[in-house]
Parts: C-alpha cells; structure tokens; sequence
C-alpha cells in the first residue's frame, strides 16, 4: 500500500470519526440543509429588532442585543459548516449547535484571559447585576467531625447531592469502565485533600467523604450509569421508519426513541496487551478530569459568585453538553490505530480546560501564591500510581479468567482417543487493537 492511499484511507477514517453521516435517512425534509430559508428568516429577524429596538431602550441594552446577534449568526453559520461529530442523534444540527457554542465559550474565555480582574468584574456584574450586591457568607468546614448523626447527615442531602449523583451516572454512560471510575471517584478525595491550603471548603469531615461522596453519590451514580449502559448495550438496535408504522402512538413512540442513541458500541479502554502509552492516555484522561473539575471549584472562589449562580449552572451544562462527544473522540484516537488525529471537539474541550485554569491562575493569583509545590507534585505522582494500581488489578482478574476458561474449555472437550497426548489449550487473550488492524 503506497503512502498516498495510506493517507487517502486515514482520511476517510478520520471524517468517519469527526463527522458521523446520518444512515437510512427516511424523513429528507429534516436532514436537507435550507440554507436559503435560514439565510431568509435571519434577516428577516434581524431587521425587525434592529429597526424597532435601537432607539427606545438605553445604550448598554442595544450592545447586548448586538452581542446576542453576534452569537446567533455565529451559530447560524456553526449550522451550516461545522463538522458533525461522533454522533448523529436526535439529529446531527444539534451537535453542531454544541459545537459551536464550545467554540464561542473557548473565544469569550481567550478575551477574558486578556483583561485584568477588576474588568472581568465588571463584565460579570453588567452581565448579572446580582453579584455586585453578593457578599460570600463566613463558614466553618469539617468542625465537630466527631458528631455523627443520621440528623446531620441527612441535612447535608441537598439539591447539589442529587448533581452530584446525576453527574457521577453521566460518567459512567460516557466511560463505561469500573476501575476508571471508581480510581477517577477515590482520585477526587484525594484531591480535595491535597488542594484544601488553596479552597477552604474541600475541607470535610470524614462522614461526609466515606459515606455520602464515595459510596452514595459516586458509587450509587456509578452503579446507575453502568447499569443504564449494559441495558443499552444489549439491546437490538433496528430502526423503523416512521413513514412504515400505521399506529399513531407507534409513530409517537418511534419519534420519542429518536432521542436515544442510534448504537452503543462496547467499550474496552485497557486489556493486559496494551501498550505504556494506553497507560499514559488513561492517565492524561483522569488528570484532564480532574483539572476540569478544579475550574469549577477555582472560578467560583476567585470570582465570588455562589456556586447556585446562573454563571456556575451556565458553564457546567455547556461542559456537560460537550464532554459526551469529546470523550467518544479521546476513546476512538485512544484505542482505533487508524486514527492519527483528535477530533475537533476533543481539541477544543481541551483547550477550554487548559483556558480556564490559566485564567485561574493569572486572576487568582493571591490564591495561587500560596500554593505548596510538594502537594502538587505528590497530587501528580499519587494520580499515576493510581491508574497502575487500576491496571495491574485489571490485569491480573484477565489472567485468573483467563486460566479458568483455558481450563473448563480443556475438561469439556473430549480427547482423541487414539492418541494418549492431551489437547493444547489456546490462549483466550483477546487480541489488541494493533492485531486487528494488521489482520
């Protein structure tokens, strides 16, 4: 095989990857592209509320409205041109809608990393006029750890308990894999720990981290997740055409269905063939979740705003709207030889990521001078001995399987009884990636 359509076959692999096409399309009306009415009804949009909006409110409410048109035509055209990305349900317009709003938040955080922190202040507060009258209230963390109550336990179930479920079950549809799961769980305790000198409240008691963290919410999320992945992963995925069912609550049913995926592929991120790099991909996974994370916690505390605020809520639904994507493209450049590039999602989560925590550290730099280096580098070190921890555990279940079933085949297959020499067990290791490429 030349270079050249070496080449030509990576690239048709790649625009599989970062541009899922849409299979048995029944319904055209919806997946042809009307680029003429699009174009006809933004104008025309845009012409009604420039000509009768401009003169009869004030100043600073004509520049939001310039700017919320700005972001519509953006979109508009993100419609139009950007890549559709892994996946192509509930339709592929929406995926490119996240798309395009990743890319309008990785602009706004480029601006913001460029203005100095009393500016950005005043961006938030003409953006959100509640915050200027916010003032953070003084609090305690882990006092009287002693006090163990199911009172007092159960008065820390809020609202932020059940995010906390639901984001540890979102995971688990995305990774679908318990020991990275649960060492990404135990990892963010650690976290919290090693980083309690720089955020007051990662300090707990240790009730709170054991009981209502790790086991409830973490791990009752985990379980769900998982759950809801193996029921997907099971099931037959034929798709009918709502134009061949004659019931209407057959026609209703198939339309609510288009909301779930079209596929569910099974994931296998490590097997005891995998190379050091699949150890140092999964390790670059849990430390850019990790860092993820810290932005939340790091924002919040340098910008004061209250972890309820419109701001924080705004900002996890747009990490949440792109992670699904952004993980599927990381698995596929992970585990797929053939891809030898990142999506386009995946390059810009990352770059939101490493955006923010800069802007953490320029505008937040009475924190960060306080920083203790040596809990840095132990917070980096324990992260890679966790995911070798997680490996060799994984490792050595594979191998114990591996020789029960080696075993069992060997006692129920008969011998022949001509010959006296006993049957070779064949190894039941799963060939790799790069085998089932070269085959």
């Amino acid at each position: 095989m030349t270079k050249r359509r070496l080449a030509e076959i990576e690239k048709q692999h790649f625009v599989g990857v970062n541009e899922q096409e849409v299979e048995d399309i029944t319904l055209e009306f919806f997946y042809k592209p009307h680029t003429l009415t699009l174009l006809g009804v933004a104008i025309a949009t845009t012409l009604y509320f420039a000509f009768t909006r401009t003169n009869e409110v004030s100043s600073e409410q004509n520049i939001s409205n310039g700017l919320c048109f700005v972001a519509f035509f953006f979109l508009i055209i993100g419609l139009l041109t950007f890549p559709n990305g892994p996946f192509t349900r509930p339709h592929p317009a929406i995926w490119r809608v996240v798309f395009g709003i990743s890319v309008m938040y990785m602009l706004l955080l480029v601006f913001v990393l460029f203005q100095n922190y009393q500016d950005v202040r005043k961006m938030l507060f003409w953006v959100f006029p509640d915050l200027e009258a916010f003032d953070p209230p003084e609090k305690e963390y882990a006092v009287n750890c002693s006090d163990v109550s199911l009172d007092r336990i159960w008065g820390h179930v809020d609202w932020f308990a059940f995010c906390h479920f639901g984001g540890w079950a979102l995971k688990a549809m995305l990774m679908r894999h318990y020991g990275i799961l649960w060492t990404i769980s135990i990892m963010w305790e650690i976290t919290e720990f090693f980083y309690i000198h720089l955020l007051p409240n990662f300090a707990e008691c240790w009730w709170d981290t054991l009981l209502l963290d790790v086991l409830v919410c973490n791990g009752l999320g985990i379980y769900v997740g998982m759950k809801v992945g193996d029921w997907l992963e099971i099931r037959n995925y034929h798709w009918d055409s709502i134009k061949d069912i004659k019931t209407t609550s057959g026609k209703i049913k198939r339309a609510v269905l288009q909301f779930t995926p079209a596929s569910w592929t099974h994931v296998r991120w490590l097997d005891p063939e995998s190379s050091f790099m699949r150890v140092i991909a999964i390790y670059i996974m849990m430390l850019v979740t990790q860092l993820a994370e810290l932005n939340t916690f790091f924002l919040k505390y340098i910008f004061n705003y209250p972890i309820n605020h419109w701001i924080g809520i705004i900002r996890i639904l747009i990490i949440c709207a792109i992670v699904a994507p952004t993980i599927r493209q990381y698995y596929t450049y992970v585990t797929d030889p053939m891809c030898k590039r990142v999506g386009t999602q995946l390059w810009v989560f990352t770059a939101i990521t490493v955006l923010e925590f800069i802007i953490s550290i320029k505008h937040g730099q009475h924190v960060f001078s306080q920083t203790i280096f040596t809990n840095v580098i132990l917070w980096l070190l324990v992260q890679m001995g966790m995911v070798l921890i997680c490996l060799y555990i994984l490792w050595f279940f594979f191998t114990k399987q591996s020789k029960k079933t080696a075993v069992g085949r060997l006692r129920n297959e008969p011998m022949d009884r001509n010959s006296t020499a006993p049957r070779k067990i064949t190894s039941t290791r799963a060939p790799s990636a790069r085998t089932l490429a070269r085959r």
